[in-house]
């Protein structure tokens, strides 16, 4: 088994109505957490790294995680750069064996992002890896990128469609109503479906892209302020509403902030119970099966999204 592309996943999930989960990693319990989910599964699977995560454990620790993953499970796993802020950090990634590289310049003019995002294709494709670029922006805070809800902006349909011709990009994550974080929306959740059926109306092969898509399900939010958090509140993405979207070309949801919520309403529980423990082992073991018990649950929820499956 190996690293592979999201080419392949996309060209199957794009005509069936199922979408296919990518997870942000930190470190080595959330990557083995994630990848055994994936193993009982038989799911296929797309690891991310965010700025923050090369920060926090450092790129060379992260890729040879991933890569002990899949020797150790056999599972193929796409590796994705989450957010490339500009050129370098994408061409490093690419360097450094990344089989997928998302450009995000969502935060400049359509043509200064569409020349970046042709840089960066160029690029890419010539070492034979996918590219993921960004047109509209997202609300919430994701590590370093962070935007007032009164600066996002949604995807115009037929920016999107210019901007996929003129740039070869291979998946186009857009605005629709999502939003970085725990707290996506103030009151009832929405999505604009209509904007997004106009967009896959008009580019019907380019497999779309949700983030902020974690649901943020009660019983973990719950859980964690069972054992003394402080996240009055928190509301995501529902379900139901992913499904939706995955009918009109969404076939990548973004992951996070679930995985932290299940990782840390686990740790608290362990630690709340148990105020003598001390080794790491023994809270983060148990954070580690509610990562994989989270990703089943969210792999389950986008291969079935259609009911076909």
């Amino acid at each position: 088994m190996a690293l592979v592309t999201t080419k392949e996943m996309f060209a199957k999930a794009i005509g069936s109505d199922y979408a296919i989960g990518a997870f942000n990693v930190n470190n080595m319990e959330i990557i083995q957490g994630i990848v055994e989910a994936a193993q009982i599964e038989k799911a296929p699977l797309i690891l991310q790294v965010s700025a923050g995560a090369r920060k926090y454990a450092k790129p060379v620790y992260l890729l040879k995680l991933v890569e002990a993953a899949i020797e150790d499970t056999g599972v193929d796993v796409a590796l994705h750069l989450d957010h490339g802020e500009d050129f370098e950090i994408c061409k490093k990634c690419v360097d450094d064996g990344f089989t997928s590289v998302m450009i995000d310049g969502s935060k400049y003019p359509f043509e200064e992002n569409i020349a970046l995002t042709k840089q960066v294709v160029e690029y890419a494709h010539a070492h034979g890896v996918v590219v993921e670029a960004e047109l509209g922006k997202l609300a919430g805070i994701e590590d370093n990128i962070k935007v007032d809800a009164r600066s996002a902006t949604f995807t115009d349909p037929d920016e999107a469609a210019e901007f996929v011709e003129r740039t070869g990009v291979d998946s186009l994550a857009i605005a629709i109503g999502t939003s970085h974080g725990a707290y996506k929306f103030k009151g009832e959740p929405y999505l604009d479906f209509e904007r997004l059926k106009k967009i896959h109306s008009l580019i019907p092969e380019t497999p779309l892209v949700l983030h902020g898509a974690s649901s943020v399900l009660k019983e973990f939010v719950d859980r964690c302020n069972q054992y003394g958090g402080e996240i009055p509140g928190a509301q995501g993405v529902p379900e139901d509403m992913i499904h939706e979207a995955v009918k009109y070309g969404i076939c990548k949801v973004n992951v996070d902030t679930d995985l932290r919520l299940a990782m840390t309403a686990e740790i608290r529980r362990v630690l709340a119970e148990n105020p003598g423990e001390f080794d790491p082992r023994k809270y983060l073991g148990p954070g580690r099966e509610a990562i994989t018990g989270m990703v089943q649950h969210k792999i389950r929820d986008m291969l079935n999204a259609s009911g076909k499956m």
